[in-house]
């Protein structure tokens, strides 16, 4: 196995070299040692190994990527087609009536100007809402036409792969860090392979539990060339800290495999993942997050945030997988070493892994002129640990929805040019999610108060109509996303479930979207911030929920001054009080938690 005296890195100082492995851990195979967190009942065996058996790669014609379609194995083809159809079609007959001339209101006699300018705003918010809509079963659809599965192949044998992971002093307890260091040690792979452990404060415990391990430990603590203001070696951020390593030890080794600190990976993560690397046009390949901390956690943050990821993990990937280009994620990947390099490292980026992978999706591969490209398993190969307060998801969200504004703000509009058609389309469709979820929630905020406060008028159309095609199209996106669960590459949910705890998570994220949309509009700096885990979970105090509560004040305040104003419209009334009570929800939760436990307690 390469380690620092086998490669002598002169510039490095001291603290930052290896310490001399002892030996693959293989004692520590038995599942109550090793996987600690990720015990039964769930089956993870099974969840590990979805994308189906190994295989070989045929023999004599250049190994490349191949998939499997998920809808041409769909038994109910016709249904399939028929929803795929209608979910589409119904919204936009609804679009279309809405915005018909003859729907527009009219205003007799003389009419104050910034009333007439607040009816034509009424009317701009329809259309965007629900052009958005639109959009977004769209692209649904889209992707349950188009999803697929790689065929799993059998690592190259005798590649030299480095584990890493991460820790960061403070946000992640040493007894997580332990867990996961143990588990990657009883990861297969045939040829070398080396465990490091990149330890962003240089902590002495940290230290000793790498020499104690037998893992290697990296530190870019004091060194002032790998702790910049901004950059690829930012200080004080993830892509600062795995560049710093790259820089250093990144030529020793072929391929990377890498887990948040949170996540236990399971022992056959390289053999599942390393066989695409077969296909020289492969960057990086990705897996499903799953929260271990699911059944235990006592808030229901951890459960429903799961659930809220349905669409992402099981669907939106596998539809990357059509075009080559599922997104990069940084919880659980295996990295081209030499691929990365080539783009300079990850990119300087609050979400680095989806601006590192845009970068390279963009870029060629200089050996065979074919653009690089990506592969998404739908197999479960790390079991993380989830978000346990509000205040840590809504950072987590704050943090997630803002690194894509900026993506679209400083890199998409460049890249998008040199992407191909499809994968133009796959990414518009992805990055679109976050801006559609924030302009609606801020525009269902303007159309409340210019109505339900002032008055003003959007379309005039007749109720019974209006209900009939808004309740069928609500009611098509709904089946199309109920209908899609069968794919559902969680472990943790039971068979069979609707989802709808990942919805209302949606609806809950509204306000903190309209933040963060805000915030990079303004170009307010934004910083790196570690989700906190185990013990360090944030509690959960009023000021957690203040975006919400000033949503609160909105709505409640719209609803009120609809009862002075006489400006009493059910549908908007009914609007207005749907978005009061989301914003009012998670603070219910949290009090429901509270009882719950105080009960349990007693």
């Amino acid at each position: 196995m390469p380690t620092t005296e086998a490669h002598p890195q002169p510039h490095i100082p001291e603290h930052t070299r290896t310490h001399p492995p002892h030996r693959r851990r293989q004692e520590h195979r038995s599942p109550s040692g090793t996987l600690g967190r990720i015990e039964p009942p769930y089956d993870y065996e099974h969840f590990s190994r979805l994308a189906g058996p190994l295989t070989e790669p045929p023999a004599g014609t250049p190994y490349r990527v191949r998939y499997r379609s998920l809808l041409r194995e769909e038994p109910h083809r016709i249904r399939a087609a028929l929803l795929l159809i209608a979910a589409p079609v119904v919204e936009a007959v609804l679009l279309v009536w809405l915005l018909l001339p003859g729907h527009w209101p009219v205003r007799p006699g003389e009419t104050h100007l910034w009333l007439l300018v607040a009816d034509k705003a009424m009317i701009t918010i329809i259309a965007v809402i629900e052009a958005f809509r639109l959009v977004n079963v769209v692209s649904n659809a889209h992707a349950t036409l188009v999803a697929r599965d790689p065929v799993p192949v059998t690592p190259e044998a005798g590649t030299r792969v480095a584990f890493l992971t991460t820790c960061v002093p403070g946000k992640e307890p040493p007894k997580m860090v332990r867990a996961t260091l143990t588990a990657a040690l009883d990861v297969r792979h045939d040829g070398p392979y080396d465990v490091w452990l990149l330890d962003e404060g240089d902590d002495p415990a940290m230290r000793r539990l790498c020499a104690e391990l037998g893992v290697h430990h990296f530190s870019r603590h004091g060194i002032g060339r790998w702790n910049q203001p901004k950059g690829r070696f930012r200080e004080r951020t993830k892509h600062g800290n795995y560049n710093s390593w790259l820089d250093a030890h990144g030529e020793d080794y072929d391929y990377w495999v890498s887990v948040d600190t949170d996540h236990v990976p399971l022992p056959d993560f390289c053999e599942r993942m390393l066989g695409y690397f077969r296909d020289p046009d492969v960057a990086f390949v990705v897996g499903p997050q799953v929260y271990g901390n699911y059944g235990t956690s006592p808030s229901a943050v951890t459960r429903f945030s799961e659930s809220q990821q349905f669409l992402f993990h099981a669907l939106i990937q596998r539809a990357g997988n059509r075009y080559g280009t599922p997104m990069f994620v940084g919880t659980n990947n295996a990295v081209r070493i030499r691929a990365l390099l080539s783009v300079g490292g990850l990119h300087d980026s609050i979400t680095e892994d989806m601006a590192t992978g845009l970068e390279l999706h963009r870029r060629r591969n200089p050996d065979t002129g074919a653009r690089w490209k990506s592969v998404y398993t739908p197999d479960v190969l790390a079991v993380g640990e989830g978000p346990s307060s509000w205040t840590d998801f809504f950072s987590q969200q704050l943090r997630w929805s803002r690194g894509t504004y900026e993506t679209i703000l400083t890199q998409y509009w460049r890249a998008a040019w040199r992407l191909s058609p499809g994968r133009l389309l796959n990414y518009t469709l992805m990055v679109c999610f976050y801006p559609m979820a924030a302009l609606t929630w801020l525009l269902g905020g303007v159309s409340s108060v210019l109505y339900l406060g002032f008055g003003a008028s959007g379309v005039h159309v007749s109720s019974e109509i209006w209900m009939m095609l808004y309740s069928d199209a609500a009611a098509l996106q709904v089946l199309l996303y109920t209908w899609n669960r069968k794919h559902n590459v969680s472990p943790h949910e039971p068979a069979g479930s609707s989802g709808v705890a990942g919805m209302v998570m949606s609806a809950l994220c509204g306000p903190v979207y309209a933040a963060a949309l805000l915030q990079a509009a303004l170009r307010r700096r934004s910083r790196f911030v570690v989700t906190p885990k185990g013990d360090s979970a944030s509690p959960d105090r009023l000021a957690a929920f203040r975006l919400h509560l000033f949503w609160v004040l909105v709505f409640g305040g719209s609803v009120a001054a609809s009862f002075v104003t006489g400006h009493d419209h059910v549908a908007m009334r009914t609007w207005a009080c749907i978005a009061l009570f989301f914003s009012l929800l998670p603070m219910l939760i949290l009090a429901c938690d509270r009882l719950r436990r105080r009960r349990a307690h007693a």
